[in-house]
């Protein structure tokens, strides 16, 4: 279930925010006409999946939830396909 989408604070933006039971998951959307300069997934670099982990714990204290797991996702969106990477990070 989508519980939020788009949230921001000053550190950023995350793109997705959605539940399944006690499972909390942090998606990030990566969105790319093809894969000629590489693929949607390869945009999430080191340093984005750690400002992804911080913004999820911003985003953990602001909505006062105690999720039972924690999951960071990313979906990759290649013209009118899209995959999504469980457990990306």
């Amino acid at each position: 279930m989508v519980v939020d989408r788009n949230w921001r604070c000053r550190e950023g933006e995350i793109d997705l925010v959605l539940t399944r039971a006690r499972l909390l998951v942090f998606c990030e959307v990566k969105t790319r006409s093809s894969n000629a300069y590489g693929s949607p997934a390869a945009a999430v670099t080191p340093a984005k999946q750690a400002r992804l982990r911080k913004l999820g714990m911003r985003w953990i204290d602001a909505q006062q939830v105690r999720p039972a797991s924690i999951r960071f996702d990313v979906a990759c969106v290649i013209g009118r396909n899209v995959s999504v990477i469980e457990s990306a990070f």
